[in-house]
């Protein structure tokens, strides 16, 4: 049954989409730790390898537990299809393979996930492929950065860590005119909060393992499209080199789905809580949060997203880049509570110094041209109460001060 065409609302999606049962009829998803599937005869196996994406033949391929999780997210983001990846980073690989070939190129926000920004730099350019690095924010500078063979616009919003946030509608428009796919990441939103299909997008990538589980136990990611490229272009690149996610983290977030909208309006409300005690700080200098009036892109998040989101960052005051690491350092180790990681989208809060983690990697001068200082630290905000969140923050906070 295509529970989108029910007409069901979002929630009910988030429960209910792309369910399959066996022939036990199952109440829950089943979960098919197989890495391979019988046929009645040769030319049953014969016909079902010739329609692969037909049927199931072998767990790279396809697998009935990952086909739900693909359908359920396709129904949540209204796309036509979805293949599922084995992570965030991997769906991203994905996509640029399938859409990209030698000779090509590609403009990206300079805002986007450090692990991305080295794979667009260092990886594929050394199969042809070059890319051009934009202020999400400026239209012009997306306009002036287009070349005859730019075949892709790649967008991350709201950004990680700063959470800027970029007109889609607008940056679609731009890519239409350049006929060059325009691919953005939702991670940070989820279809709960935006679902950039509808504002113009061709792609949305996910890194699964962030909100869409959100309890931070396995690893993923998904791609979601029209079905001509997801399943004309994706899927055979995914059948053949192998990205594929597995059938037990399929199954572990399909569970994490259903409680996707209710877990991410609630961490939305704590966010925008601790955002605003946070600006008031005396040790904090800036605080990055759509949902806050002080935010450059406020009306534009207000216009395109549903909340602020679950990820706060802000500055805590140094006066050298040395002083504002120790003091951003300071804060993180003085926490009892919050969970010093790197991964976000966890019903438990965790906190993260960009420049020396998520970042680190890049260069000093890339860190400068995206805004991430020495003392800026990104809260990832979870479902515990917020005055224990505030709490735990405040031990470091008011050494600092």
């Amino acid at each position: 049954m295509d529970h989108a065409e029910e007409g069901f609302s979002f929630d009910t999606l988030a429960v209910r989409a792309g369910t399959l049962r066996s022939e036990f009829n199952e109440h829950s998803e089943a979960l098919f730790l197989s890495s391979s599937f019988c046929f009645g005869s040769a030319a049953e196996a014969a016909e079902r390898f010739a329609h692969a994406e037909e049927g199931y033949t072998y767990s790279r391929v396809t697998n009935p537990t990952v086909t739900m999780f693909q359908n359920r997210l396709a129904a949540l983001e209204g796309g036509e299809a979805c293949i599922a990846t084995a992570s965030g980073m991997s769906a991203i690989m994905s996509v640029v393979m399938c859409a990209l070939q030698a000779g090509d190129h590609l403009i990206s926000s300079q805002s986007i996930f450090g692990s991305t920004l080295q794979m667009f730099n260092v990886i594929f350019s050394k199969f042809g492929i070059s890319a051009t690095f934009v202020d999400p924010t400026d239209l012009d500078a997306w306009k002036k950065a287009i070349q005859p063979n730019t075949k892709m616009f790649f967008l991350e919003t709201p950004s990680n860590p700063l959470t800027e946030v970029a007109d889609i509608e607008a940056i679609g428009r731009i890519a239409k005119l350049a006929q060059a796919m325009f691919v953005v990441d939702n991670c940070f939103c989820t279809p709960v909060l935006q679902q950039p299909l509808k504002l113009g997008a061709d792609v949305v990538v996910h890194s699964a393992t962030k909100y869409l589980d959100g309890q931070g136990r396995v690893l993923g990611g998904a791609l979601v499209g029209s079905r001509a490229f997801v399943m004309d272009k994706v899927f055979p690149f995914v059948r053949t080199a192998g990205p594929t996610l597995s059938a037990f983290n399929a199954w572990v977030l399909l569970k994490g789905m259903e409680t996707l909208g209710i877990r991410v309006e609630r961490q939305s409300a704590n966010a925008l809580e601790l955002a605003r005690w946070l600006e008031s700080h005396p040790a904090v200098s800036r605080v990055f949060y759509p949902g806050l009036a002080s935010h450059p892109q406020h009306a534009i998040a207000m216009r395109q997203q549903k909340s602020g989101g679950a990820i706060v960052s802000f500055e805590v005051r140094g006066s050298t880049s040395e002083a504002q690491r120790s003091n951003a350092w300071s804060v993180i180790d003085h926490t009892k509570m919050c969970s010093i990681t790197a991964n976000l989208g966890d019903t438990r809060t965790t906190i993260t110094h960009p420049a020396s983690t998520t970042h680190g990697r890049i260069s000093p001068e890339a860190r400068v041209a995206a805004g991430i200082t020495e003392g800026l630290i990104r809260l990832a905000v979870g479902l515990e109460n917020v005055k224990d969140v505030r709490a735990d923050l405040a031990r470091g906070l008011d050494a600092v001060s």
